[in-house]
């Protein structure tokens, strides 16, 4: 296997450094700087990741912070039987969905633009906006606020309009610099793990700090594997990716994610969904990843999803897996032929967290690998070639 060095010199880069944030006065982003070979601003912002994670959790660690309050909103809400929507677009949206599974029972998700024309008239909507821009999230928070409910924000900065329309503002800080977001995923999640953990009354220090952090390194150190998989799928037809419980997010954001940065066809399916009519449009130039690292109901989720690569297998799909450590041992290896990575079950974060963040780095390291097989810079999600770049000015008016 050829493993990959960083061939293109970026001495200014740090992984240990604080990413800039917006200039001030704010202005969203512009397309990131062209980089024809690895590494790329993708690269940079995975490698960034652990250390921004700790980062986010050290600023938001007392109680009294932005954290605290949101925290204090979620609570409320949840005691008087009100709603706790929480909402986005794109990565957003998928670490929305997160962001609700770390929140537990008394937080549910909703697509931004669905909302904004059905906005709830009591509780709380949580907004998740990586720049605070994005014209149906703020939409959904002006119509939920006009209706009658709190509204917060989860967003890099508190001088982004998104941030005019939201009573909490959760400050990420740290600017992702390509627009296939990695970090614009990560950021929110971290912060919803701190809010979780001040909802439950749990100290937030320096060990919760390193526990977040060393889950996500964990996913860092498994290039190669990455490259395998991204070896193995990326001549197929279309990739299929299928998860469960609070993998959900993750599945669904690895599938925007080869899409945007790898431009290849994916689509998502729950575990249970794909053995119902989906496979009959499945062949030998299809791809499958599987998401399993949830230790919630393990046992049900692995047995499932064994019966799922076996009905893949008779088929001829190359299957590949993302998935805990505890899993590995009950999915035999001939069910995987594409690879996998295995990440650690991270015992001292809560379940969704340690999912949710484990999977992470793999499924950006997977579409990474994929755009570096396919010679494709991942950071501009193909609006540096002239028709997708003005089917996005179209769409977006």
């Amino acid at each position: 296997m050829v493993t990959y060095a960083r061939e293109m010199s970026t001495p200014t880069f740090d992984p240990e450094t604080p990413l800039p944030g917006p200039p001030d006065p704010w202005a969203s982003t512009s397309q990131p700087s062209r980089r024809d070979r690895p590494p790329y601003h993708m690269t940079d912002m995975i490698d960034a990741e652990p250390s921004l994670a700790e980062r986010i959790v050290a600023r938001l660690a007392d109680p009294g912070s932005s954290a605290g309050e949101l925290a204090r909103a979620v609570t409320a809400a949840t005691r008087a039987g009100e709603p706790v929507v929480v909402t986005g677009c794109g990565t957003s949206e998928h670490a929305a969905q997160a962001v609700a599974a770390i929140l537990g029972d008394g937080a549910d998700s909703a697509q931004a633009f669905e909302l904004s024309l059905r906005p709830p008239s009591r509780g709380l909507v949580l907004g998740v906006s990586h720049e605070g821009a994005t014209t149906a999230t703020n939409a959904a928070l002006s119509a939920a606020r006009s209706a009658g409910a709190r509204t917060a924000l989860i967003t890099v900065s508190g001088r982004s309009p998104g941030a005019a329309l939201a009573d909490i503002v959760v400050e990420t800080e740290e600017l992702d610099q390509g627009w296939c977001h990695t970090v614009g995923y990560v950021s929110p999640i971290v912060a919803a793990a701190v809010v979780a953990a001040h909802i439950a009354g749990e100290r937030v220090d320096a060990s919760f700090g390193a526990a977040i952090r060393g889950c996500m390194a964990a996913g860092q150190s498994r290039s190669s594997e990455a490259e395998w998989i991204a070896r193995a799928l990326a001549d197929a037809r279309e990739i299929l990716v299928i998860a469960s419980g609070s993998d959900r997010p993750a599945g669904r954001e690895l599938v925007l994610k080869i899409e945007e940065g790898a431009w290849m066809r994916a689509a998502y399916r729950d575990l249970e969904s794909f053995l119902h009519g989906h496979l009959a449009a499945t062949d030998d130039h299809t791809g499958l990843v599987l998401i399993l690292t949830d230790r919630d109901a393990r046992a049900g989720r692995v047995a499932r999803a064994r019966a799922a690569l076996a009905a893949a297998r008779v088929i001829g799909i190359r299957s590949a897996a993302i998935v805990a450590d505890g899993v590995g041992a009950d999915l035999a290896a001939d069910l995987t032929p594409g690879g996998r990575i295995v990440v650690p079950d991270a015992p001292a974060l809560a379940a969704p967290v340690a999912a949710i963040l484990g999977s992470a780095i793999p499924l950006q390291l997977l579409t990474e690998r994929l755009a570096r097989v396919r010679g494709v810079d991942p950071d501009p999600i193909h609006r540096d070639v002239e028709a997708y770049r003005r089917a996005a000015e179209v769409a977006e008016g």
